[in-house]
Order: C-alpha cells, then sequence, then structure tokens
C-alpha cells in the first residue's frame, strides 16, 4: 500500500518558503499484504438524493482534521492528534487536514483542496442549505487557519518513516523532521497554489468576517508575491525533493500555479496588477498549453475557466483567448464533438490511468457546472467543430458523473462512503479501519496495527462522505483495503465534489439550467 495517495500521479508535496509542508505519519507502503472482500455496494437510484450527499461530503473533513478538535466535531470517533506539530523547530504548525488515508500532511495538496472548497462555496454556496454552507465555510477555515500559519513557517515531517505505520493520528509519535523553502530553495507551485486558496477563502468570509477575509487577501499577495519573486519547484532541490518525493512531487511545472494564483487574487481583489500579470505572462507561463487534466498538480483546465468568466460576462474583451482554450478542453469531454476524446469507461465513468480516478470525475464535473453557470448567463456557447454545446449539456454531462459516483453504475454500489445502501466497507484508511481512541484508548503502536490493515473485516469506523478512488477502467472494484489506488479517499476528491453537489441541489430538474 503505497501512500501514493489517489493522484494521478505519484503525489507530491513541498512548500514554500513561509509555506510549510508538514509530512505527519502514517501512510502504507511498507506492508505487503492484500486481500479483502469482495464490497457491497449502493444501488443507484433513478434521482438521487443531492441533498444528502452534499451533507455527507462536507462532514468527511471533520474526519481528516489534524490538531485539537472543535466542540462541535460531528466526526465524533476522533480524538486530538499532531498538537505539537512544528515544535522540533519552534513554531506552531497544528491543524490542518490529513491528506487521504494516512495521517500526512502536505501543503500542496491541502492549498489545493483549500481553493477547490472555497471554490465550491463562491461559486454555490447560494444552493446550500445555511446550515451546509456554515459547515462548508468551516471546512476552509480549518484548511485556511493552517494554510496562513505555513506563510511564516517551516513544515514538517519525515514522510520515510512516518509511512511504516499503520497507526492511528491520535498515536502517532514518529520522527517529524522540519522542511523548509525559502528564497534559496523556492516552491513556486506550492506557494502560488497557497495564494489561490486564501484568496479564494477570502471571498467566502467577506460579508460573514471582513477581518478574517482581509487577513487571508493580504496573506494570499504575500504568498503571490513569494512564488513570482523566487521561481522555482521543490521537487528541483535534493533535500526538498526527499521530503516530498514520490509522494506530491511536481510533474507539471511551477509555472500554472503562479496564473493560477495571479487569477484567484484577480478574481478576489478586482486588482488590475493581476489581471495585467495574466495578460504579460500568459505565453510565457504556458496558458496555451493544451490540456484535459485539472487537479492538484496542473491547474490549466481550472486556469481557462476561471479566467473565461470576465470575457464571457463582456467585461474583459481581451481575456477571449482563455474561453477559447475552455472550448478546447470541455470539447474533449463531449462523445459527439469531433475533438480528440478523454477516455471513458464502459460504464460511462470518465477515466484517466493513474489510480484514485474520482478525483478527475468530481474535478472534471465541476468545471463542467461551473463553466455551465458562466455559459447559461450569456449568450455564449462553446463551439466543437461539428455541434454546439450549450450550458445545459455540460450540466447533464457532469450529472451522469456524479450518479455514476453516487451508484448508477454496473458494480450498483455507491463511492461515497455512508451515502445509500451499499457501499465500500474496507476503505484503505488508518484512522477509520483501526479501532477508534474512543473504544479502545489503550495506544496501538506503530506495527500494531499491521492486523488491522491486513483483516478482511469492515472497518469500525465508517468515513462518513469520504469518496474512494474508484473502479478502473473495466468498473471493477474489489472492496480491497491494501489496494490504495482504489479504495483510498483524499481531500483533493471531495472538495470539488462539494461544489458539485450543491449545484445540482440547487438545479434538480435535468433540463434546466439556473442562472
Amino acid at each position: 500500500m503505497a501512500f501514493c495517495s489517489g493522484s494521478s500521479s505519484p503525489v507530491r508535496g513541498r512548500r514554500r518558503s513561509r509555506v510549510c509542508v508538514i509530512l505527519a505519519p502514517a501512510a502504507c507502503c511498507c506492508l505487503l499484504l492484500a486481500l479483502a472482500a469482495p464490497c457491497s455496494a449502493a444501488a443507484g437510484a433513478a434521482r438521487h438524493d443531492y441533498g444528502d450527499a452534499l451533507a455527507k461530503s462536507i462532514l468527511f473533513f471533520e474526519g481528516q482534521r489534524s490538531g485539537r478538535l472543535p466542540a462541535g466535531q460531528r466526526a465524533t470517533w476522533r480524538g486530538d492528534s499532531a498538537v505539537s506539530d512544528g515544535a522540533a523547530a519552534g513554531v506552531d504548525l497544528e491543524g490542518g487536514y490529513y491528506d487521504a488515508g494516512d495521517n500526512v500532511k502536505f501543503g500542496f495538496p491541502m492549498a489545493f483542496t483549500a481553493t477547490m472548497l472555497a471554490w465550491s462555496v463562491v461559486e454555490f454556496g447560494d444552493s446550500m442549505a445555511p446550515a451546509e454552507r456554515s459547515h462548508a465555510a468551516d471546512a476552509v477555515r480549518w484548511a485556511t487557519d493552517y494554510l496562513l500559519k505555513t506563510i511564516a513557517h517551516p513544515g514538517v515531517g519525515d514522510p520515510w518513516k512516518d509511512h511504516g505505520c499503520w497507526e492511528r493520528p491520535e498515536d502517532m509519535d514518529t520522527e517529524r523532521t522540519v522542511y523548509n523553502i525559502s528564497a534559496a530553495r523556492p516552491g513556486s507551485e506550492v506557494a502560488g497554489e497557497t495564494a489561490a486558496a486564501l484568496a479564494a477563502a477570502s471571498m467566502v468570509f467577506r460579508d460573514a468576517d471582513p477581518d478574517y477575509a482581509e487577513r487571508l487577501l493580504a496573506g494570499a499577495r504575500r504568498a503571490f508575491e513569494f512564488a513570482d519573486t523566487y521561481k522555482g519547484a521543490y521537487s528541483d532541490d535534493p533535500q526538498l525533493r526527499a521530503g516530498g518525493c514520490p509522494f506530491y512531487c511536481d510533474f507539471d511545472g511551477y509555472q500554472d500555479e503562479l496564473l493560477w494564483g495571479a487569477a484567484w487574487l484577480r478574481r478576489a481583489s478586482k486588482d488590475d496588477a493581476y489581471l495585467d500579470y495574466i495578460q504579460n505572462n500568459g505565453k510565457t507561463l504556458g496558458a496555451e498549453d493544451s490540456t484535459n487534466e485539472f487537479g492538484w498538480d496542473n491547474k490549466h483546465a481550472g486556469l481557462n475557466v476561471l479566467v473565461s468568466k470576465e470575457f464571457i460576462e463582456g467585461e474583459v474583451l481581451s481575456l477571449q483567448s482563455y474561453k477559447e482554450f475552455a472550448d478546447g478542453f470541455i470539447c474533449t469531454l463531449i462523445p459527439e464533438s469531433s475533438s480528440p476524446h478523454i477516455k471513458y469507461t464502459p460504464g460511462g465513468m470518465i477515466y484517466k490511468p493513474g489510480g484514485s480516478n474520482m478525483q478527475h470525475v468530481t474535478s472534471i464535473s465541476f468545471l463542467l457546472l461551473t463553466y455551465a453557470k458562466y455559459l447559461a448567463k450569456s449568450s455564449h456557447t462553446v463551439n466543437c467543430g461539428n455541434v454546439s454545446v450549450g450550458p445545459a449539456t455540460l450540466q447533464l454531462q457532469a450529472r451522469k458523473q456524479v450518479d455514476y459516483l453516487l451508484g448508477d453504475n454496473p458494480m450498483k454500489m455507491s463511492y461515497m462512503i455512508g451515502y445509500g445502501d451499499r457501499y465500500p466497507q474496507r476503505i484503505h484508511h488508518r484512522g477509520s479501519s483501526l479501532p477508534s481512541i474512543k473504544s479502545h484508548p489503550q495506544r496501538i503502536a506503530c506495527n500494531e496495527g499491521t492486523p488491522y490493515y491486513s483483516s478482511s473485516s469492515s472497518n469500525p469506523n465508517p468515513l462518513i462522505g469520504a469518496v474512494v478512488g474508484g473502479p478502473g477502467e473495466d468498473d471493477a472494484y474489489e472492496d480491497d483495503r491494501a489496494d490504495f489506488r482504489k479504495s483510498e479517499p483524499t481531500t483533493y476528491i471531495n472538495a470539488p465534489l462539494v461544489g458539485v453537489l450543491a449545484y445540482l441541489v440547487g438545479n434538480p430538474d435535468p433540463g434546466h439550467v439556473r442562472h
């Protein structure tokens, strides 16, 4: 079971000069066993309860919390953990999220998670019931409170030692080595993504907590300035590479994160300086790169959708090329178009090789629905050569993906824990698979967790709302805890799904796209 946690490519994590990467314990790779039982699954329904799925997708983040848990914690099987993170370096790095089924806190995917959670609320928060919008904002804040600390402090954790254990986060006792990104050891991708996260989050809190929103925006500006001033990828430095690779290596370069950070600062601040940055540096930083991927390591498709909003709404006509790039991405998702297409499984799921495929399903569905929203406010459509596509088509395409995830698939099972009658029982997640500290207060040491890992029994603590990596290209899912590529949940699978489900709650009629 390797940590390579649900990413289409290995996985990376490194923070910037003041963006720490906190690598915490417990992962997996070293345990060779496998086994598991056939999975239980949830039969798909003709019309899903998107409101129920939305509530659960947000609740999931409470099960991933690191640090001292708040009084209102709803995932009650969890306890306080990693409260002294950063202490060895004399800094406070408590908080944030464990990124997947281990007890690791990598800054890069956490920042992307925060960006997507915030974008979900900014774009579709009005479709959420007040209580769910409040929970979603809490989920954003849990990440941004931590990310604000990382702007001024180094990161911690030795992933290689940490990944040798199968233990609860509450029991962690592995060494917390400090890693620091600086002007001499830059990490523009982590700094740029952190800038995007803080800027997007500032919009979430603008009305309810304006002081916090201003603090977030100021932090975003500092993070972006560092990313742009000291350009470079963290994985190019041997020492930093040792702390981040192969877990979250930089496969696509840092240039997209610079544009992404600038785009979010532009949207949050309306500052023309960031618009100028995008227009003056877009070509140099690869804005014209053709890609049909969007995730923690590649922001191009999301960047094009985000930036095209101002052109679509008739505000900045000089951004037309971003609309054209976004159209090109959308056309790869439309089977009827003459463009080269993304791959779909026989059952209809978007599929990309590499494992943890649901991250592509949720992130691409989010872009489809966001673009549908932008198009619905204008007379624009997407020209895919032999076919013209409007917002209703994009909405239906995304709905099919969500319905597949929730149970309309060849396995007749939901890939969200707790949704429907049948769903995976043996997910690759330490806290979920080990007895809760509430029911078993005695410490379970590093190697003492191995029997639980190799057991064919169901996890004792259902991680409600978690979405696993999902089936392979043949639509098959074996419910095997050891098969982390399929059975491990991640925060960056769920983050865009929050917005997708909120959109569907607000647009229950498949034939109607609300403006």
